[in-house]
């Protein structure tokens, strides 16, 4: 095989969903979008019925392939409906749509064709992303419940949750906002913490919503806040294992005059940034990466165990780096 291979921890998933419920003390939404970071939003979802309520996704595609997939209970849909057709699924796949204006509430409103489609309403308390305003929240579930769309939730997103300032004041414009809401819809379960407001203490609504620290992984402002284990390790194999000729070292001069090396079949066309991987001398090349050292051909190498620090060579996120990473990766389950 020349792909790079994932290799994932179904029981470390399960271990980091029973620590944040512990921590949440309410229900969990499990966040699998993007293919589950990277790590397979079919197999998580399902491996994880136990332990979440709900699930959520960036896509109706995304949605879609957890309902073949067998995933019941509800599956919120985060992107809104943009045409016909999104509604149309997300009806037909009994689907959760998120409502943040009243555009995407038409389009709910004529996929209905009569029967009840649900959704839960977005409120834009200063993330600024998706959203009706706070004080449209109860408008929004007026029109809503006159469209026949049963809304089953209401949420918003906190911004910076470490900053309890800003975390203080989207709280109550989402807990008005919610108030209004369930004036229509009584029974309409209220969240707002992901992973970062959760891990601030944010528990005081009726679900919360864990995302990154699902896989292993805290947001920024969080470290150490609770014990979780990355889920996902990424293996290349030994293309090649030669002995050094003068000039260069991949796309660059060589550094030194090496002895031996190898070349892992993995490049920057596999989501690896091109220049500062730690297994690597040199750039990247698209689909290979040359190495200092001995290393038997067609042998397995361990490319990526910590995505936050590989992400932390780069400035960037561990977000960033396991959707990359991992995008054309087969995968594992153990």
């Amino acid at each position: 095989m020349q792909n790079l291979v994932a290799v994932v921890s179904l029981k470390a998933v399960q271990r980091n969903a029973e620590r944040i419920s512990r921590a949440a003390g309410c229900p969990l939404i499990a966040v699998v979008k993007d293919d589950a970071y990277g790590h397979g939003a079919e197999q998580i979802a399902l491996a994880l019925q136990r332990w979440a309520g709900a699930f959520a996704v960036s896509t109706v595609d995304e949605g879609a392939y957890l309902r073949i997939a067998g995933v019941e209970g509800e599956i919120l849909v985060l992107t809104p409906p943009l045409d016909g057709e999104d509604a149309a699924r997300i009806a037909g796949y009994g689907l959760t749509a998120s409502i943040s204006s009243l555009s995407a509430l038409n389009l709910l409103k004529t996929a209905s064709g009569g029967g009840k489609i649900k959704a839960h309403i977005a409120v834009n308390t200063g993330m600024n992303r998706y959203g009706v305003r706070p004080e449209r929240a109860g408008f929004a579930a007026r029109e809503a419940e006159r469209a026949g769309v049963a809304v089953t939730g209401v949420y918003s997103h906190f911004y910076l949750p470490q900053d309890e300032a800003c975390r203080a004041r989207q709280r109550e414009l989402f807990r008005r906002a919610a108030e209004d809401v369930r004036k229509v819809f009584p029974t309409a379960v209220r969240h707002i913490a992901a992973t970062g407001g959760i891990l601030c203490g944010e528990d005081e609504f009726d679900a919360v919503r864990a995302g990154i620290a699902l896989y292993g992984y805290l947001p920024e402002g969080c470290k150490n806040a609770l014990e979780v284990e990355p889920a996902m390790k990424i293996y290349a194999r030994v293309a090649q294992a030669f002995t050094f000729t003068e000039g260069g070292a991949g796309y660059a001069k060589a550094a030194k005059r090496y002895r031996k090396m190898h070349t892992l079949r993995l490049g920057y066309g596999d989501g690896f940034f091109r220049e500062g991987a730690p297994f690597a001398v040199g750039k990247l090349c698209m689909d290979a990466a040359v190495s200092e050292g001995e290393a038997r051909f067609g042998k397995w190498k361990c490319v990526l165990r910590d995505a936050a620090a590989y992400a932390a060579l780069h400035g960037t996120t561990a977000y960033e780096a396991l959707v990359n990473v991992a995008r054309k990766a087969v995968k594992i389950y153990v």
